[in-house]
């Protein structure tokens, strides 16, 4: 796992809102739609190469707010008000 983190790159295109992260430089033989948004690529032996997000910015933008939100209501259910 470690080799991989050392190969992984990530390009923004701005123009576009597409995120790439590669965590490898095979080339893609194959992919995976695993949401309407993010595709994950596949080399020949079917491992994971990277994955593309697109309309990235709207995505990373309701990632952080879910998960924000998530702890607030944790942190109020733990804490007496």
């Amino acid at each position: 796992m470690e080799d991989y983190m050392n190969k992984t790159k990530m390009v923004y295109f701005e123009k576009e809102d597409i995120l790439h992260l590669a965590i490898s430089e095979e080339p893609e033989t194959n992919s995976l739609e695993l949401s309407p948004n993010i595709t994950a690529e596949l080399n020949s032996d079917g491992e994971l190469i990277g994955i593309e997000i697109l309309n990235a910015s709207t995505f990373i933008r309701d990632s952080i707010l879910e998960s924000a939100h998530a702890k607030m209501l944790l942190l109020t259910k733990v804490q007496p008000v």
